[in-house]
């Protein structure tokens, strides 16, 4: 574990050290605002964008993000039932691109329509494992002692757990139609191995000579929780975020795709069980029935992978290292080529 704060290494960062502390104290309320903006969001993004997959990723969760703002404004036409021919294949007609069901129902429509409660559902699932994971495992790991037996305690249970049959046994007694608590559902002990992780690298974390420093001097734990022990385990939880997100979207079509979760709105697992249902899987004119939400749960998960290797690069303190490294040397290769070329 390479901390962020007070390693040798942050000194090569030059124009990366987006997460060291400043010490001026009279600088004015506008040096301030712009310090942050530069540590928090300029330097953050010029690492992540200087990524390819980086800004593919980027480039397709906004397209998820702008069908979701169609759906939500109401820019596209809401599905029915025959709305359109029958079976129409995708782009054999324009009004219909992605083609119709064979009860003539937009399968643009059914699926821009699903794409809002799917992104609530992810945001909620990986929101819900995630913070959970960072509170019981730096709770865990640096306070020790009961309260650490008690937490470990707890999160060995709910992994002790099998996932799949709690999530069944939860959906059929709580029946969930609030995307949010659909999301927290299929999430509800998957936390637990994260937290027993994140707690291991606390573990390594409070004894650090700076973490040390801080208790030291009367810092509060909340104080250096905040400011010592999460920012160095960033990497997890990013990387941890998006696997739980992905995890989300494809338990959620499957769910819905076995009948198990309830539905009054569009879902993709829906589209796709009425698909198999109608023989999509044996009857060609029909494959596009199958293929188009197939394309939009894929391309969601790729979405979230590449964005997650993204913000890896962005708190990953080796990665930046590298990076400061590798541009360090471009400088100099530019250097000494406009040198000689003089």
């Amino acid at each position: 574990m390479i901390p962020v704060k007070h390693t040798e290494s942050d000194a090569s960062t030059e124009g990366l050290d987006w997460q060291t502390e400043s010490t001026g104290a009279d600088m004015t309320r506008g040096d301030r605002i712009r310090e942050f903006y530069e540590r928090s969001i300029y330097e953050p993004a010029v690492v992540a964008w200087a990524d390819m997959r980086t800004r593919v990723g980027l480039l397709m969760l906004s397209v998820y993000l702008a069908i979701t703002a169609v759906a939500v404004f109401g820019l596209w036409r809401e599905p029915s039932s025959s709305q359109a021919p029958r079976l129409l294949g995708m782009f054999e007609n324009w009004s219909y691109p992605l083609g119709t069901t064979s009860a003539g129902v937009d399968l643009t429509a059914e699926l821009v329509h699903a794409t809002p409660d799917i992104m609530l559902m992810v945001l909620a699932g990986g929101v819900w494992a995630t913070g959970l994971a960072v509170l019981v495992g730096t709770v865990a790991g640096y306070k020790g002692g009961r309260v650490d037996r008690v937490l470990m305690s707890i999160s060995d249970f709910f992994m002790a757990i099998p996932g799949l049959p709690l999530v069944i046994i939860l959906a059929i007694t709580f029946s969930p139609e609030n995307p949010i608590f659909v999301g927290v559902i299929l999430t509800i002990n998957y936390w637990a191995g994260l937290g027993r992780s994140l707690r291991s690298q606390v573990l390594t974390i409070r004894e650090d000579s700076y973490v040390e420093a801080s208790r030291t001097m009367g810092t509060s734990t909340f104080r250096i929780l905040r400011k010592d022990v999460i920012p160095n385990l960033m990497p997890y939880v990013t990387v941890n975020f998006v696997f739980a997100a992905r995890y989300t979207i494809f338990a959620s079509v499957g769910l819905f795709f076995l009948g198990v979760l309830p539905y009054s709105q569009p879902t993709w697992g829906v589209t796709l069980a009425r698909a198999q249902e109608n023989g999509a899987l044996f009857v060609p004119e029909a494959a596009h029935w199958l293929i188009a939400p197939m394309i939009f749960i894929v391309g969601l998960a790729l979405a979230l992978i590449l964005m997650g290797q993204g913000l890896d690069r962005v708190f990953n303190p080796r990665v930046r290292t590298r990076m400061a490294g590798e541009s360090e040397s471009t400088a100099e290769e530019d250097e000494t080529i406009t040198g000689g070329t003089l």
